[in-house]
């Protein structure tokens, strides 16, 4: 049986979701990260990139409601092996 051809649209949504769960398993991560920084800077930026990072994620969900799909992400194994090996 040949593979449904994907629209743009269709390969736009799916990398939508791929970075909408690479953000939220980043966000997951980055309270213990910073727990376990060894010095005030680099705590202070794991702080900051937490910030950023839930700007990023209030952005994705603008796009998902514009594009009148739900806010899901798509598991990625690669993501959650990055995110473990970084603590």
């Amino acid at each position: 049986m040949a593979a449904k051809a994907k629209t743009l649209e269709d390969l736009f949504h799916e990398t939508l979701k791929d970075i909408y769960f690479a953000e939220k398993q980043i966000l997951k991560a980055l309270p213990k990260l910073a727990k376990s920084a060894n010095s005030d800077q680099l705590r202070n930026a794991f702080q900051t990139h937490r910030d950023e990072t839930e700007g990023q994620l209030g952005r994705l969900d603008e796009i998902f409601e514009l594009i009148r799909k739900p806010a899901r992400g798509k598991t990625c194994d690669a993501i959650l092996g990055r995110v473990r090996s970084s603590h």
